[in-house]
């Protein structure tokens, strides 16, 4: 079975195109070290008026955009494995430190095996 790696993040509105830069950037660095596939994803319709909206979930301002993003491995032990060399990455490395275009103290994220892969 499949590992995601899951995040779920606020971007200011006025910031999203720093921050999609930014995913790019990482983006090409997980792919360049062996995952399977990497998506950033824009909240378009969180207000769907089902259980909590993401909008509430993650307390979004007036101005602030939901991304939710997944990382797709072979398994745990491939998503140590790629992690291990993303973060020695220089390309990300140097990224580390900067300001990011969100509070990343707000960001969730976790691991999960795949339940159900159609």
């Amino acid at each position: 079975m499949k590992y995601i790696d899951g995040f779920l993040l606020v971007v200011p509105k006025k910031k999203l195109a720093e921050y999609r830069t930014l995913a790019q950037k990482a983006g090409k660095v997980w792919m360049e070290h062996g995952a399977l596939d990497y998506h950033e994803c824009v909240g378009e319709d969180v207000q769907t008026g089902f259980g909590i909206p993401f909008t509430k979930r993650v307390k979004a301002g007036k101005g602030d955009l939901v991304v939710f993003s997944w990382i797709t491995y072979k398994s745990r032990a491939h998503r140590d494995k790629v992690n291990k060399k993303v973060m020695q990455d220089p390309r990300l490395l140097a990224m580390c430190g900067k300001p990011m275009p969100f509070d990343m103290k707000s960001m969730s994220h976790g691991g999960f095996e795949v339940l159900v892969d159609l």
